[in-house]
């Protein structure tokens, strides 16, 4: 037996309600999180032969089922739970090899109650483990695509008229999205839920973010009352939701680690960091609705579609300043012809075929540097595009995504050939526009 944490947070007089718990598989940690009523006491070690980690929490009772862990999770195997000595709960980890845990708890805040968080990280490889990894890691990385299946667990989301529940449809498309991004070459998913788990919007966000995701897509199902609405839409953040947003990642920046642009907002004044804030934002709205926009002219073949143009709402979803994210209402659930196409498992593949087809094309144009999408060097352009080369005078109020836009340029070719490292440009400034 091996002791990795002492006694923590003592409390007395009644059990302390356990009220469910919360699991997180990250490329470095899985964090178990325990949602507790109050603070508690509680003690950590692991085991051996097989690894397990056991958790006693004192005086305290378990009021709602434990989540299973994810298959891919590298370190969990499992969970079970038990009492012991009469008033105290012990939860146990089974593991998969041996963890180094870290325990701490969280007091309450506006979303969440006092909080036991447990993080289990692998132990340091051996020698030889080591020496079995390559020398270096390829200069370039895949893209990572968060895929969002829309409501789950309690919140079942939109009912159609023969019952189909949104969060089962959401699911299923998502899970054919993801497995879709996985086969495309350099391209990988990340599963915001991969069962039917309730996980609050901000969440989906947070998950999105620990993954470093370079786009969000939340699959949902539209519903009317009017039974005889049908079609997809796709949407991005409104204005309305950016201009709250930014206000309450200023008011809560000192609080959080996370990052604008990798910028680090705790260590900037106010001004400057609204300012950071509203660049990343203007940036991530652009990009977000260009994306959409090839999305929704795929998911047009497929047949009516319910907006012509991209919509913009407040979804909360859709607001991380620093991914660029959009919500797709597949079909309306509520339209009984709807409701059994998005029942039908081809249906359902013609989706996300569509959805999958769209990001392609937008990566393709607007491919983030260091990823394998990363286009060419400029030697690769033609010489009659050469040949027909122009020079354009950057104007105030110009970014260079329009810039690329208005002349029918790739994106990634106009920095390449003008050595840009970023989106950064300047009035004044002039650049080399390729011929067609």
């Amino acid at each position: 037996m091996i002791s990795l944490m002492g006694l923590s947070g003592l409390a007395f007089g009644e059990q302390v309600g356990v009220d469910g718990a919360r699991m997180w598989n990250g490329p470095e940690y899985t964090r178990f999180v325990v949602d507790l009523a109050g603070p508690i006491e509680h003690k950590v070690f692991a085991l051996e032969n097989p690894h397990r980690l056991v958790v006693d929490l004192i005086d305290a009772r378990l009021e709602s089922d434990l989540p299973a862990p994810a298959g891919d999770d590298r370190v969990v195997a499992g969970l079970r739970s038990g009492v012991r000595a009469g008033d105290d709960l012990r939860i146990v980890l089974d593991l998969k090899q041996p963890v180094r845990a870290k325990s701490f708890e969280l007091a309450p805040n506006k979303e969440y109650g006092h909080r036991l968080v447990i993080d289990l990280s692998p132990r340091a490889r051996t020698a030889s483990a080591q020496q079995a990894l390559p020398a270096e890691r390829p200069a370039r990385r895949d893209l990572v695509i968060a895929v969002d299946a829309g409501h789950g667990g309690k919140d079942p989301g939109a009912v159609g008229p023969n019952g189909t529940r949104e969060k089962d449809i959401t699911l299923a498309i998502a899970r054919k999205l993801a497995t879709r991004i996985d086969d495309h070459p350099g391209m990988r998913a990340v599963l915001v839920r991969n069962d039917d788990r309730f996980i609050r919007l901000r969440q989906r966000i947070a998950i999105a973010r620990k993954h470093r995701a370079d786009l969000f897509v939340s699959i949902h199902a539209d519903a009317f009352h009017d039974r005889r609405v049908r079609g997809s839409s796709v949407f991005t953040l409104s204005a309305g939701g950016a201009t709250s947003e930014a206000a309450r990642w200023l008011a809560e920046r000192e609080n959080r680690a996370d990052l604008i642009g990798g910028v680090d907002l705790k260590q900037r004044d106010d001004l400057l960091a609204s300012v950071l804030i509203e660049m990343s934002q203007n940036a991530t709205i652009e990009l977000s609705s260009i994306a959409a926009a090839k999305v929704l002219a795929k998911l047009q073949r497929l047949g009516e579609v319910h907006q012509q143009r991209i919509q913009q709402a407040g979804f909360a979803v859709l607001k991380s300043p620093d991914i660029p994210s959009m919500l797709v209402e597949t079909a309306f659930i509520s339209n009984p012809d709807e409701e059994k196409r998005l029942r039908d498992t081809n249906y359902q593949n013609e989706l996300a075929a569509a959805i999958l087809e769209g990001i392609v094309e937008y990566f393709g144009e607007y491919p983030p540097p260091g990823t394998r999408f990363a286009k060419s060097p400029p030697s690769a352009l033609s010489k009659a595009a050469m040949a027909s080369a122009q020079r354009y005078r950057i104007q105030s109020g110009d970014t260079l995504s329009e810039i690329a836009r208005n002349h029918n340029v790739n994106l990634s070719v106009l920095r390449d050939l003008n050595q840009l490292q970023g989106d950064q440009i300047r009035s004044g400034q002039v650049l080399i526009i390729p011929g067609s």
